[in-house]
């Protein structure tokens, strides 16, 4: 099976392949077989990409998505206040039909925004029944995944025997992969750390963790110490570490994600793209939680590049669009199959509208989809090869119902938790 873009403005996010003014994209069973200027496939099946910007999909490698029903309710909040809200009165009334629905509207909200691989940083796991529910969700939306498990979150709990039954039915090979999210020092104690490392190793798995230095502590020095810096694990934040922790990571060859929208504004401090990248490393970018920040890379690429121009003047356009999709894909273990228009890839693939009013006429592509891009510009989306989004609209999906179930999910929970919706309601003192 062949498809055919035709007449777009690549940008192919790989500097071997570089960047078309006009040009085609040819995909043959899922696989990006050409990139070129013009491209002679008559047997192919067409998709027009006249005044369109075609570039890979973006890559958020930090998203909690059980937390999707609560969109915007913490708009206010303090890094406190998330945490009382969320893990101290919410999720105790959460079935795992509200994980399962958190999830699959998560998912396919990142989809129409133009994500096609997300990890999915899953602390909403009370019980099996609600993890089981939180990875079938995503496996019933269109898109590559990684089920990060964060088994045991903020616990001193055991987590082999569970860790071991929900691996047992993922594999690495299909578009919903695995990877365990870590709790870290002032979490449990080293031996904890390193025993859930040794496990995730074991069963071949990648690692999460979120970290935050300066007063909290010297978390990397503390896991450097202990031998278990890796590249396969990527740390989430990194808001205050010192410099010299930075360049730990760096050494070890391990991914830092920067979630720019919620650390400015819960009060983490300022997005730390710029030491991140003065120590070495590649940043990458991540929606987080949608209570708070928006769900899309449109607007975490705007704040990141904004905040630190405004710091110190660096960072190019170009460098934000590396940061969501070829440094984010790596990050993840998949830097060989999507990230960029590379023949031989996964054809993860999104159509960006250039006639659109609000970005029209596009002078600079990649300049136009950083400072101007947004989720309303996302016009087709394909995920390895198939077309999951076209025309604006998502593919094989009853949207209606599922945000009818949603708002009753909603609701139930809310109500379970005497927290009335009318935006009346503050967190109290931290429960989780």
């Amino acid at each position: 099976m062949k498809t055919l873009i035709t007449g777009g403005t690549i940008l192919s996010l790989d500097p071997a392949v570089g960047d078309f003014a006009r040009g085609d994209v040819l995909i043959r069973d899922g696989i990006i077989e050409a990139v070129a200027e013009r491209i002679d496939a008559p047997d192919a099946d067409v998709i027009d990409g006249t005044a369109r910007i075609v570039l890979p999909g973006f890559v958020d490698n930090h998203r909690h998505s059980w937390q999707t029903a609560f969109r915007g309710i913490g708009a206010d909040w303090t890094f406190d206040d998330y945490v009382t809200a969320m893990h101290g009165t919410f999720k105790p009334h959460y079935r795992p039909e509200d994980v399962y629905l958190g999830n699959l509207l998560g998912r396919l909200e990142a989809l129409h925004s133009g994500v096609t691989t997300m990890l999915d940083w899953c602390h909403a796991g009370q019980r099996p029944e609600h993890a089981d529910a939180a990875l079938a969700g995503l496996r019933d939306a269109p898109g590559r995944s990684i089920f990060c498990y964060g088994a045991g979150y903020r616990t001193a709990d055991r987590i082999e025997a569970e860790l071991r039954r929900v691996r047992s039915g993922v594999t690495d090979s299909g578009l919903v992969t695995m990877a365990l999210g870590l709790r870290g020092p002032g979490e449990v104690t080293m031996d904890t750390v390193a025993g859930d490392l040794k496990l995730a190793a074991e069963l071949g798995l990648r690692t999460s963790m979120h970290v935050i230095g300066g007063p909290a502590g010297r978390p990397v020095a503390e896991l450097r110490a202990h031998g278990l810096l890796s590249d396969t694990t990527t740390f989430v934040h990194a808001n205050g570490l010192g410099d010299d922790e930075l360049r730990m990571l760096a050494d070890a060859g391990s991914s830092v994600s920067i979630s720019p929208d919620v650390e400015a504004k819960m009060g983490f401090g300022w997005p730390e793209t710029g030491r991140v990248l003065a120590a070495g490393l590649r940043p990458t970018l991540s929606a987080d939680d949608c209570p708070s920040a928006a769900g899309d890379l449109f607007a975490a690429m705007r704040t990141a590049f904004a905040v630190q121009r405004g710091l110190d003047g660096s960072l190019n356009s170009r460098d934000l669009l590396d940061f969501v999709t070829v440094d984010a894909a790596q990050s993840c273990g998949l830097g060989a199959r999507t990230g960029s228009l590379t023949p031989g890839k996964d054809a993860d693939v999104i159509l960006l509208r250039a006639d659109d009013p609000t970005v029209f006429p596009v002078t600079d592509a990649a300049g136009t989809v950083v400072t101007a891009g947004h989720p309303g510009l996302v016009d087709t989306v394909l995920v390895a090869g198939q077309v999951v989004k076209r025309d604006g609209r998502l593919l094989g999906v009853d949207l209606p119902a599922l945000q009818a179930r949603l708002l009753a999910s909603r609701d139930r929970i809310a109500a379970a938790a005497g927290v009335p919706l009318d935006g009346s309601w503050r967190p109290g003192p931290s429960r989780g």
